[in-house]
């Protein structure tokens, strides 16, 4: 899908106004290009940078001493996971993979984990989500109309990485986001929270509750956070982190596989980008990837815009398995791409208690005791 040429776009990524609540300086440039100056000031990449990083590392063995495990490193067999897994082996760590089973990994992604744990001699934990559960939640998303449909695996990943940390005592959690090469989400196209989560479940769902994996509360999160002082490490963030240098080590070193486009590991996250997104609602996230890409100064702002020409590309098979896997005939597969779009906005969450809590989040964000993606979605 290609960016509207008769909006505005910044000057210096490729975002645009079909992207919720941007908006542009005197020089025509973005919010979300500011967002990343300023993380990128947080985390140099530079001689202080490095220093900062072997500190956390020093902090996370030291946390660790007469423990089983000193982190906890989740891993879906894509390329940044298996990359941070990497890199705490290589800077001395113990970790405990920790991978969240929703029933959409691909034969790819399955031998990816399965080699780097095992290369790398490190322990797998897999939660495996009850399948019929999980499909039902999945399916009560794509009725509900939102855009952020995959939200359930995002917060349920989160969710078992702290009850795994909880469980060893650990204190910290190594997960692979970064915004030079993620980019940051618009808070609409993304939003989350428990309260969100269960609200459109009890509306769509059959069994009205979830049971088969966590679904941490914001008690919870507020026990882990301020009490337990659990800590998220963007290892991609403190690093060097070009895509091809490090598919070239992972493919050498740990026999990883590419499997075709970003994040496409999961067959569900291949359909919902490629194909839900664009189609229903005129969402291409590969704007925020290149763009990201294009500020860390991996790609070329016209290669980006030249390539947002071409379809978003997805296995010619991928709709029918899809339909099959999650029991949708055509009729109700229509349904759901025709129905009105919404948001967030339309459900119960805990958004209006999360606008009052802007200033505690600001300050675990600061201090690393939440993912770094609490800070890109509620602060700005």
């Amino acid at each position: 899908m290609q960016s509207d040429t008769t909006s505005p776009i910044c000057n210096r990524c490729i975002l645009d106004s079909t992207i919720p609540n941007i908006h542009y300086d005197e020089k025509g440039i973005c919010n979300f290009c500011r967002m990343h100056d300023v993380l990128d000031q947080k985390y140099p990449l530079n001689e202080v940078g490095r220093k900062k990083f072997e500190m956390i590392i020093e902090g996370v063995k030291k946390n660790g001493q007469g423990k089983e495990y000193d982190c906890v490193v989740g891993i879906s067999g894509g390329r940044d996971s298996s990359y941070t897994l990497y890199i705490a082996k290589k800077m001395g760590l113990r970790p405990i993979a920790v991978h969240f089973d929703n029933g959409w990994n691909t034969e790819i992604s399955v031998r990816n984990i399965k080699n780097a744990t095992e290369k790398l001699e490190v322990d797998l934990h897999t939660h495996v989500a009850d399948w019929e559960e999980f499909k039902d939640l999945q399916i009560a998303f794509l009725k509900a109309s939102v855009s952020d449909v995959e939200v359930p695996t995002d917060f349920a990943i989160i969710s078992v990485l702290y009850e795994v940390a909880k469980k060893y005592g650990i204190k910290n959690i190594l997960i692979g986001h970064s915004f030079r090469t993620e980019g940051i989400a618009p808070l609409e196209w993304t939003y989350i929270d428990a309260k969100y989560i269960r609200s459109i479940y009890k509306m769509f769902g059959k069994k009205k509750k979830i049971t088969s994996f966590p679904l941490m509360s914001m008690t919870q999160l507020i026990y882990y956070t301020f009490f337990l002082r659990m800590n998220f490490i963007h290892v991609p963030e403190f690093i060097e982190y070009d895509h091809d240098k490090v598919n070239k080590v992972l493919t050498e070193e740990l026999g990883w596989q590419y499997y075709g486009g970003h994040h496409h590991e999961s067959s569900y996250t291949e359909f919902i980008q490629s194909y839900l997104l664009p189609k229903k609602f005129n969402i291409d996230k590969r704007k925020l990837e290149f763009s990201a890409l294009i500020r860390s100064g991996q790609m070329k702002r016209d290669d980006a815009l030249n390539e947002l020409k071409k379809p978003y590309p997805y296995r010619q098979d991928l709709i029918p398995y899809v339909m099959n896997k999650m029991g949708l005939n055509q009729q109700e597969f229509e349904e759901i791409l025709s129905a009105p779009p919404k948001s967030f906005h339309d459900y119960p969450s805990y958004y209006p208690i999360i606008q009052l809590m802007k200033y505690p989040i600001w300050i675990a964000c600061k201090f690393d005791l939440l993912p770094q993606v609490f800070y890109e979605k509620y602060i700005n």
